[in-house]
């Protein structure tokens, strides 16, 4: 790691980063030629001239986040996933829920934790997947994805038909209605991630967006919960409100005729939100009831891998549950509808779904593993051990004579000082490798510097998380590295930080 003394002068340190076992001197490629391996070539590349900072996963292991949902009467799948990876996310703690019927992410995951981006190219990537955006409730802005106005469609087509039976005056004016039921119908998917949302915001967790997707809804809280406490109230709140909702909704069904239009509407949303409520309680990652059963273990035995991994694999158990029970049960009749002898377009239909929702349901449960394998190794992530040595240059010394001086002193950076030892600026690494060999001697090192921020100085003691996040809040190719003291520690490459946090998340538990 680049280590220098203060006031301008070089003091020892250690130079390994997880690729090098010893301190390596900076190359020195001839014209044209880069120097090898990762962390030296050019960062500045990239369309917007910085470096892609790994994030920290969106949502946590154990965080509620995308909580499936069970779809609509008619088989279909209607509300959407909730957080968790989440992520991505990969879904860890944060979460979103999954599909109207699907399985719940996590703050964290995740968004597995997923993702690289740095900081101002982050931003409109980010919109730009999110999709439309509806609003910013307490803050947090929610988008519309363009698979929610697919299964929009699908809702109509399905429910527009019940309707048709119920109702046949109503002739093609019954897909309108069923067009609002199912508008009303991700309006409660989204007071269920609204209720994870101010939930994760009374905890001064941060939430990154709520999204709507084709399965349901999805909450991407970015930290895990402190507590196994904590976690059972984030993942809780989501089937509490919708349970409430279908209460609410079975009320306002009393006051009004069954056979009429809103009455048909009411008993809809009432159904569709107790089932909601009722899958994603079933406890398996990544579901919200999955997340309450992590939580539990977590309490009994003090360690979240624990309850993460007996979540996980119960929400394996899960989905192969429900890839084979839910046919069997339809089939049956034992879901309400008539038994069926033979295998017919309803048969298939519902094989389709319970397919897609076993998906859900595996992959979310793979995913919170994998967060939080991540988020154990995470701490391991610290500036100190990724720091590379660096020595101390004014601003018109010759690029030869700096290179000369590194190579003497086994650094492999260089801080740009003024006569009494403040650094004013970063050479940065893609700048040297552009100089040819034979022009050096006479380019002044101030010329190739990055000028110092304040948000390009890191402090030696960061790790894990919070080392992400600084590094995400200011977007370059290497930072200053100092002691609590304000003494010159070395230059972290975002390079580096990069190539260690994807062999963490390689790296078995």
């Amino acid at each position: 790691m680049d280590v220098s003394g203060g006031r301008g002068q070089p003091r020892p340190g250690n130079d390994e980063t997880p690729d090098h076992t010893g301190p390596r001197p900076p190359t020195t490629p001839e014209p044209g030629h880069p120097t090898d391996g990762p962390a030296d070539r050019p960062a500045d590349d990239r369309p917007d001239g910085a470096p892609a900072h790994p994030r920290p996963p969106a949502a946590d292991p154990g965080a509620p986040s995308a909580s499936p949902q069970p779809g609509p009467p008619g088989g279909t799948a209607a509300d959407g996933t909730r957080t968790g990876p989440r992520t991505p996310a990969a879904e860890p703690s944060g979460g979103s829920s999954p599909p109207a019927g699907g399985p719940s992410g996590g703050r964290g995951g995740g968004r597995p934790p997923a993702h690289s981006g740095a900081g101002r190219a982050s931003r409109p990537q980010e919109k730009q997947r999110g999709g439309l955006l509806m609003g910013r409730p307490f803050g947090v802005p929610v988008y519309v994805a363009p698979s929610w106005f697919l299964v929009a469609i699908l809702i109509t087509w399905v429910f527009g038909g019940q309707i048709d039976r119920v109702l046949p005056e109503l002739g093609a004016v019954s897909y309108l209605v069923s067009l609002f039921f199912a508008v009303a119908f991700y309006a409660s998917v989204l007071i269920h991630e609204l209720a994870h949302t101010l939930a994760a915001l009374r905890f001064k967790l941060p939430v990154r967006r709520i999204q709507l997707q084709f399965f349901g809804g999805v909450s991407e809280i970015e930290k895990e919960a402190e507590t196994p406490g904590r976690e059972f109230v984030l993942a809780f709140v989501g089937p509490l409100l919708s349970l409430v909702l279908s209460g609410l909704f079975y009320l306002a069904l009393l006051a009004v005729d069954p056979s009429s239009v809103p009455g048909v509407l009411l008993a809809g949303l009432m159904i569709s939100n107790l089932i909601v409520a009722v899958f994603n309680l079933l406890p398996g990652l990544p579901l919200d009831g999955g997340r309450m059963l992590r939580a539990v273990v977590w309490a009994i035995s003090g360690k979240p891998m624990t309850g993460t991994i007996a979540a996980a694999w119960v929400g394996r158990a899960l989905a192969v549950a429900v890839l084979i029970g839910l046919p069997l049960l339809t089939q049956s009749g034992a879901l309400g509808s008539d038994a069926v002898d033979n295998v017919g377009m309803d048969t298939v239909l519902d094989a389709l779904l319970a397919a897609i929702l076993a998906a859900i349901i595996w992959t979310g449960a793979g995913n919170s593993l994998r967060m939080a394998r991540l988020r154990e190794h995470l701490p391991e992530l610290r500036a100190r051990n990724l720091t590379r040595r660096a020595v101390p240059v004014e601003t018109d010394t010759p690029l030869s004579e700096a290179l000369r001086r590194a190579n003497a002193a086994g650094a492999r950076a260089l801080v740009v000082v003024d006569p009494d030892g403040v650094p004013l600026s970063l050479v940065r690494e893609a700048a040297i490798v552009g100089v040819p060999e034979h022009r050096r001697p006479w380019v002044p090192v101030g010329g190739l510097a990055q000028d110092l921020t304040d948000g390009m100085h890191v402090s030696a003691e960061l790790a894990g998380e919070d080392l992400l996040d600084t590094l995400r809040a200011t977007p370059a190719t290497e930072y200053l590295v100092v002691e609590d003291t304000g003494e010159i520690y070395g230059v972290l490459s975002a390079a580096d930080v990069e190539r260690a946090f994807v062999k963490a998340m390689a790296r078995p538990s």
